[in-house]
């Protein structure tokens, strides 16, 4: 039986977007600037050229598992706002609010900002201009995004899919051409670089541990259910074909990579993409140029795709009575929550020009973790409640979101070696400002209830 909604009213957002949609929303999200840096970060954890291949496609087989559970998520509860209405469901209230709180004071606007100035940088490449001229141009692009998602969802959601496919396409070109310039040797090297690796399967581990952040984001869809058609097939296939493309693509680069540069000049690198389309010769002395377009290409790519599904959250949880009412209105005539998306995309230009507490709210990233952590939990929690239909069942039982679970813990003792403190201090804030504001909210919704 369709989920279908009734057609979008001044009270509702209405299902316009399809399969294409759930694909790009995930790929447009994960595949962003980090891939441009973090090659160098896994050939350094790896320590030879196959570990740096394997660590890939081992992190990226292991992150299916975290697809496979927001799938099934998705088909229970195909509607607007992702972690905030599987928190709610399970029966956490205040873990639903923290959710989304959490998401819009520290982690959703400040990743808009970061883009922003990503794309302003990369553009300053070509246009050598001051700060403040590319602090300017990042806030152009934010507002330029913010008006292709608030006028239309089919709009945006045509757009996201277009740039998606421009973000793809570089990378593809320089996987099939670089196939017929790889050196066998150097792809079979593994040269341990001093006090980096410790070689064997410690090495492999570390590299495995080191892709994680860059297969971050494959779920955006899932903020957006409630406006997917069919969700309940859509949204299980767009997740895990998400999966599979983003996977495919790291796979093809590191292979790539690994047969163009030894294992030291990618550790060493500051930009090991450039180097490696260096060694193409079909590219040659204009790598910098290609790959500068492609990043821009790239992080504008992200940068949409996060204007289009991070709003949604606060519009689910006005919807609930849990935030500010004006989140949760949608326009007459665009059909989108455009408030939403206009205050979040206003405090991203404010933390443009204020790029240390940009820098600040970063260390709110443990919080994030221990948000995703618990969001795999629900499933537990879930599957003994009677209104828990999913339409889509994760293949492997409870064994996936053990796998997604210990993944995710990785990540959260990583962040937590980088910077205990300031990330305790984060959880402390969180919970200081997050749960007197939901009290109150709770308690306005119990008087206007009697």
């Amino acid at each position: 039986m369709s989920n279908e909604k009734t057609p979008a009213t001044n009270q509702e957002l209405g299902r316009k977007l399809g399969l294409g949609a759930v694909i790009a929303l995930g790929v447009g999200t994960t595949v962003g600037s980090g891939i441009f840096s973090s090659l160098s970060e896994v050939a350094n954890a790896a320590g030879s050229c196959l570990f740096l291949v394997l660590a890939f496609v081992i992190g990226g087989l292991l992150q299916i598992p975290a697809n496979f559970c927001y799938a099934e998520l998705a088909s229970a509860f195909p509607e607007d706002g992702g972690q905030y209405v599987y928190f709610r469901e399970a029966g956490s209230r205040p873990l639903a609010f923290l959710c989304g709180w959490i998401s819009f004071w520290a982690t959703d606007p400040p990743s808009i900002s970061i883009m922003a100035l990503a794309v302003a940088n990369y553009l300053g490449v070509f246009l050598h201009a001051s700060p403040f001229v590319l602090r300017c141009i990042a806030v152009a692009a934010v507002i330029f995004f913010m008006f292709v998602h608030l006028r239309s969802v089919e709009g945006g959601g045509a757009f996201q899919t277009i740039i998606t496919a421009f973000k793809i396409l570089p990378f593809v070109l320089i996987i099939g051409v670089g196939l017929f310039f790889i050196n066998g040797e150097i792809f079979m090297s593994s040269t341990p670089l001093a006090g980096a690796s410790v070689g064997g399967f410690a090495a492999l581990v570390a590299g495995v541990s080191a892709t994680t952040w860059s297969y971050d984001g494959m779920a955006a869809a899932c903020y957006m259910s409630g406006e997917i058609k069919e969700p309940e097939k859509n949204m299980p296939r767009g997740l895990v074909l998400t999966a599979v493309v983003v996977l495919a693509l790291y796979a093809g680069l590191t292979i790539v990579a690994s047969g163009l540069l030894t294992i030291d000049e990618l550790a060493a690198s500051d930009a090991p993409i450039a180097l490696m389309a260096s060694k193409i010769p079909v590219i040659g002395g204009a790598a910098q140029t290609v790959v500068a377009i492609m990043a821009i290409i790239v992080v504008i790519g992200s940068l949409s795709s996060c204007i289009m599904y991070q709003p949604r959250i606060e519009y689910a949880m006005a919807k609930d009575n849990l935030f500010f009412k004006a989140f949760g209105q949608v326009h007459p005539k665009y059909q989108t929550p455009a408030f939403s998306i206009v205050v979040q995309c206003a405090v991203a230009i404010v933390l443009i020009f204020a790029t240390s507490l940009a820098d600040l709210l970063g260390y709110f990233t443990l919080v994030a973790l221990v948000k995703n952590f618990l969001t795999f939990g629900t499933i537990f929690v879930l599957r003994k409640k009677a209104h828990y239909k999913p339409t889509y069942r994760i293949p492997g039982g409870l064994i996936m979101p053990c796998i997604a679970m210990f993944m995710t813990a990785t990540l959260i003792w990583g962040q937590f070696i980088y910077a205990p403190i300031a990330g305790l201090v984060c959880a402390l804030l969180a919970l200081g400002t997050g749960l007197p504001a939901f009290y109150f909210w709770d308690r306005k919704n119990k008087q206007a209830n009697g």
